[in-house]
């Protein structure tokens, strides 16, 4: 796996705009966003923004730093896909 990570600066409607789009093999495969002191005690810490393909979640998990994110993304690209 060669994964990539490419900050941005995302609108999204609140002061957190540090953002990441993670690839995986020259595909997008997440978006992840730092949350801002708005978040009080998780003010620095990484959001899933978005998810595609495995790494789609309904419950967006949230990451300590960019280390974390980048194993958990890791570990859903890694996983055999499971149907029906």
């Amino acid at each position: 796996m060669t994964m990539k990570l490419q900050p941005v600066q995302i609108a999204t409607g609140s002061n957190d705009r540090e953002s990441r789009l993670v690839f995986e093999d020259g595909m997008l495969v997440a978006v992840l966003v730092q949350l801002s002191s708005e978040h009080d005690s998780e003010a620095g810490h990484w959001f899933l923004e978005a998810g595609f393909g495995r790494v789609e979640n309904v419950h967006a998990p949230i990451f300590a730093d960019l280390d974390e994110a980048q194993a958990w993304i890791g570990r859903q690209l890694s996983e055999p896909r499971s149907f029906g």
